[in-house]
């Protein structure tokens, strides 16, 4: 198994895990790979070093565990969590969102949090109504499960 160092065209790097490196490059070519905070499919491979296993591990000093936050607090990082934290605590109601939205503003459904479609006029008749709305887009790697 390949763990590779990646990046997009836009500078967002990530890793990729790859059976070997023509399965890498083979699924390149055929656009499967993308960037995970923006879709993007012009990827290059970033030099690393290798790990070498030289011998028994020495016991690890004791050190104080690093905070999740600080190992990796870039701008993308933040957006992540914030967008993961957004979808755990709302319900996708797809493309019913302007009806489910108008629903709970003129009280014939119970008030919650909500994520779902709308097109400009939608979203554009919701704020004359009075009804609170924002666009979110969604990064791909929080659409689907990763696996």
């Amino acid at each position: 198994m390949k763990v590779l160092n990646l990046q997009c065209a836009h500078g967002h790097g990530f890793e990729g895990w790859f059976a070997s490196n023509d399965d890498f490059d083979t699924q390149l070519a055929s656009g499967l790979v993308s960037c995970p905070m923006c879709g993007d499919t012009a990827i290059v491979k970033l030099l690393t070093a290798p790990r070498l296993n030289l011998g028994s591990p020495k016991p690890p000093a004791e050190a104080a565990p690093v905070p999740v936050a600080a190992q990796n607090d870039s701008p993308e990082a933040r957006l992540m969590r914030a967008v993961r934290e957004v979808i755990a605590k709302t319900e996708d109601v797809g493309d019913r969102f302007a009806a489910e939205a108008r629903k709970m503003h003129y009280g014939e459904a119970e008030e919650r949090g909500i994520r779902g479609q709308a097109t400009r006029e939608e979203a554009r008749d919701l704020i004359e109504e009075g009804i609170s709305v924002f666009s979110l887009p969604l990064p791909p790697a929080l659409k689907e499960t990763l696996q």
